[in-house]
């Protein structure tokens, strides 16, 4: 498989490596608090009753709770290939089956959940 298509929801924390974002200018929360965030993120999605649903629900909270310029597209990312992202973003997106969430994805940005949507 040459390209995946992803959306994403990222909360940076103090650690990222560049802990602002468009929300935040000066991101001082914990690793632990944005895992936190981000399990609650995902026990929101989970508890939808229909695919269509959770893709309409992340785009949603994409839009105003990720730390990822991507917000604006509801959190897409478009179609890339092997080596255009952060390796564990990658190796999470490659590994999630299309329409599925990805676990908790720990990266030098942040904490992440994953939609592969293709």
């Amino acid at each position: 498989m040459a390209e995946v298509r992803a959306s994403h929801i990222l909360k940076k924390h103090a650690g990222s490596r560049r802990p602002a974002s468009w929300r935040c200018p000066n991101v001082t929360q914990s690793k632990e608090e944005a895992i936190a965030q981000i399990e609650a993120i995902t026990a929101q999605l989970k508890a939808c009753a229909t695919p269509e649903e959770m893709y309409k629900l992340f785009g949603q909270i994409a839009s105003t709770e990720s730390d990822c310029g991507s917000a604006q597209a509801g959190g897409d990312l478009g179609s890339f290939g092997r080596g255009a992202m952060q390796k564990a973003f990658e190796d999470a997106t490659f590994a999630t089956p299309v329409g599925q969430l990805s676990g908790i994805v720990d990266s030098d940005s942040g904490i992440h959940v994953i939609l592969r949507t293709a």
